[in-house]
């Protein structure tokens, strides 16, 4: 049998068609793949290095390649700084090896079946509304037709607000080692501000806050879902890169908000997820407009575009804009999100096309 007609040597051709800006060789040549192990059920593991040079969606590109290979199950792709990732690299090692300063390199993220499609929620800044978006949509997802399970996970670690939006406040059991979530408006949530209390400020370093991560992903009875939402803090830290290297994201949400400052942070927010080859799904607008519930008139409080043009920069679509609504931060205090309390308001309506938007883009995402 030739090399070419082995899963290993189609995955190879694949990765040999990708070419190196900064050089032009194929990726391949230019020794950005190392680790490379193709196992017999179809699953691929690899280091991909990338430059800081090298453009964010190549680590996206390099995944895509990979699972359209005839008879690739699974990826996992580990994303390293070239500069300090390519020094001593070994082909197939199975004992990671420490990196600069006997720091063991950052953990590889796996593939957890029966969380579904993990999708991240992230914005720039905080104040944008990242957490009322999370919760309807998560709601909204699980009043999709077909019975979608849905569960939601709170992973603002500094400001975890999950909980009042969801309406629950109670302390989740354990059972057989196992965290249970608690469940509000057909979604399961687990948040940190359910263990700790209310009044306890989060001053953690990175380290605990990747425990912590782990611990909400690994050490919780999520069950089998179809849909594993994570709310990111506002921002680019610790709690986005521990996602990253936990789990196998699927796809990140942008939330902003029309005002350049708040368009600005969320650019970098997400060319931080290219960076670690998640994919962005999509740009969602919050406080895009104000529809008066007297008149149904409509008038641009901030300057308009902006969820737009972040949209085009980032080449995703704009899965919706959602206006401001006189009761809506009122009901997410008493626990009710809108798209369950008031799902024929404009805010309600504008989320729930949120929703199906991101169910079917997720669906043709490849595999």
């Amino acid at each position: 049998m030739a090399a070419s007609d082995t899963l290993q040597g189609r995955v190879e051709h694949a990765l040999s068609q990708l070419k190196n800006p900064r050089s032009g060789n194929d990726i391949l040549a230019a020794g950005m793949v190392k680790d490379l192990v193709v196992a017999g059920d179809g699953a691929v593991s690899f280091t991909f290095l990338l430059g800081r040079d090298d453009p964010g969606s190549l680590a996206r590109e390099v995944r895509k390649a990979v699972q359209g290979v005839d008879g690739v199950t699974a990826v996992r792709v580990n994303v390293t700084d070239a500069s300090r990732g390519a020094e001593g690299t070994t082909p197939r090692q199975t004992t990671p090896r420490p990196g600069p300063g006997g720091v063991p390199p950052p953990p590889t993220p796996v593939e957890l079946p029966h969380l579904g499609t993990v999708l991240a929620i992230s914005s720039g800044k905080g104040g944008v509304g990242k957490s009322t978006v999370s919760a309807n949509l998560a709601v909204a997802l699980a009043r999709l037709g077909g019975g979608q399970r849905v569960g939601l996970m709170d992973a603002d670690i500094y400001g975890p607000n999950i909980p009042r939006m969801m309406g629950v406040d109670q302390k989740p059991e354990v059972r057989g080692g196992k965290i249970q979530p608690l469940e509000a408006h057909g979604v399961k949530v687990m948040s940190l501000a359910l263990i700790v209390e209310r009044e306890a400020p989060a001053i953690w370093r990175g380290p605990i806050i990747m425990k912590v991560i782990q611990q909400f992903v690994k050490d919780v009875d999520w069950g089998e879902l179809d849909y594993f939402l994570v709310d990111l803090p506002p921002g680019t830290g610790d709690a986005q890169l521990s996602l990253a290297q936990t789990v196998h994201i699927r796809a990140a949400i942008i939330v902003t908000t029309p005002q350049e400052v708040a368009v600005g942070d969320s650019l970098r927010g997400a060319k931080m997820f290219e960076r670690v080859g998640v994919p962005v799904l999509g740009v969602v607008e919050n406080m895009s407009y104000f529809v008066c519930p007297h008149c149904g008139e409509r008038t641009e409080i901030f300057l308009a575009g902006g969820g737009m043009r972040l949209a085009d920069e980032l080449g995703v679509p704009l899965l919706g804009q959602v206006p401001l609504q006189a009761q809506l931060a009122g009901l997410a205090d008493t626990g009710r999100p809108i798209i369950a309390a008031d799902p024929g308001s404009p805010a309600g309506q504008a989320l729930d096309a949120v929703a199906r938007r991101v169910n079917d883009a997720l669906a043709a995402l490849p595999r």
